[in-house]
């Protein structure tokens, strides 16, 4: 199989092929995924999304919530301004006081996992090696 310089190949960490695609991009076990860098008719070159991984907490900072979104500053608003019930609405979670970012959504979702599996002690930890004081983060988006 020729290498195309325009595709970048995907393999999972134990080696095995990840076929998170359609089986039309497999080829010879190897999916053929999008370039980084991907065109976009005749707007030029536009880069591939970004993941996020967050931690919210209310404004006594008692009680933490971690998610994960491809658009943060329109997640935190959503929260912020209660417009999706549930958790963050019930606890008034609407302070970002933690994040990463990820170009790919299999990371960031495995790092979601990791870090709700965690204990709060570990997540504060976190927190407090990026943000002291706690400050919210939205504005700075």
């Amino acid at each position: 199989m020729p290498i195309n310089p325009n595709a970048f190949y995907r393999v999972s960490l134990r080696g095995v092929p990840h076929f998170a695609g359609r089986r039309s991009n497999l080829q010879n076990g190897i999916e053929i995924a999008s370039p980084r860098w991907a065109r976009n008719d005749n707007r030029g070159y536009q880069m591939s999304k970004q993941y996020y991984v967050h931690i919210m907490t209310n404004k006594n900072n008692t009680v933490l919530y971690t998610g994960v979104t491809n658009d943060l500053k329109r997640r935190a608003y959503q929260h912020k301004e209660k417009l999706i019930g549930g958790f963050t609405k019930k606890y008034n979670i609407n302070k970002l006081v933690y994040y990463e970012v990820f170009e790919d959504a299999y990371y960031a979702i495995s790092r979601e996992k990791q870090l709700k599996g965690g204990s709060r002690q570990k997540k504060v930890g976190l927190i407090n090696s990026i943000n002291k004081e706690w400050k919210d983060l939205y504005d700075e988006l």
